[in-house]
C-alpha cells in the first residue's frame, strides 16, 4: 500500500437521494480503497479529495432527533481522523465534533468519542483524514441520549427592594447530586476547547455532595482515560430569566484546572447554536494563574454572543484579582436584567455587559441554564501539570434571586 490515504464512501443506511435521514439505528460508514487524486462519492455530487498525506470527505445527513453522539472509527496505519460538523456554515467557524482520534497500529484498531452533540436536520459533514498509509475501515453515528428540553422557566423580577432568593441547591445530605435540579453533560468530544477530559454521569468519583459541599473532582488515567470529570447541568430540568445568580466556592490551584460556574442559552442544540444562544461566565479561573503559595488568582466574567465572543477575539471581559481563592470560599455573582448584566466578586462590581441593540448582541432576553464544571487543559485551562493525579472544585451552594 502506497503512503496515502485510501477512502470509498459506502452507507448502510441510505437511500438514493442527496440528503439521508439517520434512523434510530446506527448510522454507518464504510471506507475502502479508492484512486489516487481525486475521486467522485458514487451516491452524491459531494467531492472526496485526496493527496498524498491527507484527505477530506464531505457528506451530507439529515439527523432525526437531536441529542447527544457516539462516534466510532475503526481504522489502521498511522495518522489522525477528525470529524467536522457544518463544514459550510456561514460564519466560517470549524466545528470540530470529536477531537483528533490518533491511530499507529497496522491492525485495525478502534476509537470511540463519546457525547458529540447533534441537533435535528440537516448536517454537511467533513471527514479529516492525516496519516502515513491510514485505512479507514468503518465510521459509525449512535444516539447515546436524546436532547432534553428543559420543561420549566423561571422569570425573576428585577424591580423591588431586595433580592429574595426562589431557587437555590444548598448541598445538603450526602451521595450524588440532587437529581431534581441537575443532569449530567457526558463524554469526551472536546467541547470546542480541546480538553482531554471525559465528562461521566452519577459517578460519586467526579461529583458528590459531602460535608455540606459539591465536590467535582477530576482524576488523572481513570476509566482508561487521560482524565474524567463532571459537568452539571440544570438543562432539561429548569432555567432562568433574569435575577441575580450566584456561586459561592473554592477553586482548584493546579496547573491545568478550569473551574466554571456559568449560563448557557437554552436554545442550545449543538455547536451551531453557541454563540447565538448567549453565554454568561460567572466564575471562571485556571489554575495557571492562581499563586501556589498565597493561593491569590484571577477571576473572569464575560458575554458571549454572536457580536462579541472570543474565538473572534471581540468578547467583552472583564478580570479581577482574588485574594486566596484556592483555600477561601468566594461569592461569585451577577445581576441579570432587560438593561445588561452586571459581574461582581464578593459584593464587588466589576464587570459590566451592556449591549442590547439586537439579539446578535442580546440574546440574554431569552432563559439559559445554569453550568457547574471542572475542565482539564483545554483552550484557556493551558498545560496540565504532569505531577498532578486529581484536583478538586468545591461548591458551598448555587442560588438564584429575584427582587420583592
Amino acid at each position: 500500500m502506497k503512503n496515502y490515504i485510501s477512502l470509498l464512501l459506502a452507507l448502510f443506511l441510505f437511500s438514493a437521494c442527496q440528503s439521508e435521514k439517520l434512523t434510530e439505528a446506527d448510522y454507518t460508514i464504510e471506507l475502502e480503497d479508492l484512486a489516487y487524486d481525486v475521486a467522485s462519492w458514487s451516491k452524491s455530487s459531494d467531492i472526496l479529495s485526496l493527496n498524498q498525506n491527507e484527505a477530506e470527505l464531505t457528506f451530507k445527513l439529515d439527523v432525526i432527533k437531536a441529542g447527544r453522539y457516539e462516534v466510532r472509527v475503526m481504522a489502521s496505519g498511522e495518522g489522525t481522523i477528525w470529524l467536522e460538523d457544518y463544514h459550510n456554515n456561514e460564519d466560517g467557524r470549524t466545528y470540530n465534533i470529536t477531537g483528533n482520534m490518533n491511530f499507529n497500529s497496522q491492525q485495525i484498531e478502534e476509537k470511540t468519542i463519546d457525547g458529540s452533540p447533534l441537533n435535528a436536520g440537516n448536517h454537511d459533514f467533513k471527514l479529516h483524514a492525516q496519516g502515513k498509509g491510514l485505512k479507514i475501515d468503518k465510521v459509525l453515528l449512535t444516539k447515546m441520549v436524546d436532547h432534553q428540553i428543559t420543561p420549566v422557566s423561571m422569570e425573576q423580577s428585577t424591580e423591588g427592594e431586595s433580592w429574595q432568593i426562589v431557587w437555590s441547591d444548598e448541598f445538603e445530605g450526602e451521595g450524588l447530586p440532587d437529581s431534581l435540579k441537575w443532569t449530567y453533560d457526558i463524554g469526551n468530544w472536546g467541547w470546542g476547547n480541546n480538553e482531554p477530559q471525559y465528562y461521566t454521569k452519577a459517578r460519586l468519583e467526579n461529583a458528590r455532595v459531602e460535608n455540606g459541599n459539591l465536590i467535582i473532582e477530576a482524576h488523572k488515567n481513570d476509566m482508561n482515560q487521560a482524565w474524567t470529570s463532571a459537568r452539571l447541568t440544570t438543562r432539561g430540568k429548569i432555567s432562568f430569566l433574569y435575577g441575580k445568580i450566584e456561586f459561592r466556592a473554592k477553586v482548584p490551584a493546579t496547573n491545568g484546572t478550569w473551574a466554571a460556574g456559568w449560563l448557557l442559552g437554552d436554545d442550545y442544540r449543538d455547536e451551531l447554536s453557541w454563540p447565538y444562544c448567549g453565554e454568561v461566565d460567572i466564575l471562571e479561573c485556571v489554575g495557571n494563574e492562581i499563586d501556589d503559595e498565597s493561593g491569590n488568582g484571577i477571576n473572569h466574567a464575560s458575554c458571549h454572543t454572536r457580536r462579541y465572543y472570543f474565538k473572534e477575539g471581540t468578547q467583552i471581559t472583564a478580570t479581577t484579582e482574588v485574594e486566596d481563592m484556592a483555600n477561601t470560599y468566594h461569592t461569585y455573582a451577577v445581576e441579570w436584567s432587560p438593561e445588561g448584566i452586571l459581574g461582581y466578586v464578593d459584593g464587588e462590581h466589576y464587570f459590566t455587559y451592556d449591549k442590547t441593540g439586537d439579539r446578535l448582541e442580546w440574546p440574554f432576553n431569552e432563559p439559559q441554564n445554569i453550568i457547574l464544571n471542572l475542565a482539564m487543559g483545554g483552550g484557556m485551562g493551558g498545560a496540565i501539570d504532569l505531577q498532578a493525579e486529581s484536583a478538586q472544585f468545591v461548591i458551598d451552594y448555587v442560588r438564584v434571586y429575584g427582587k420583592m
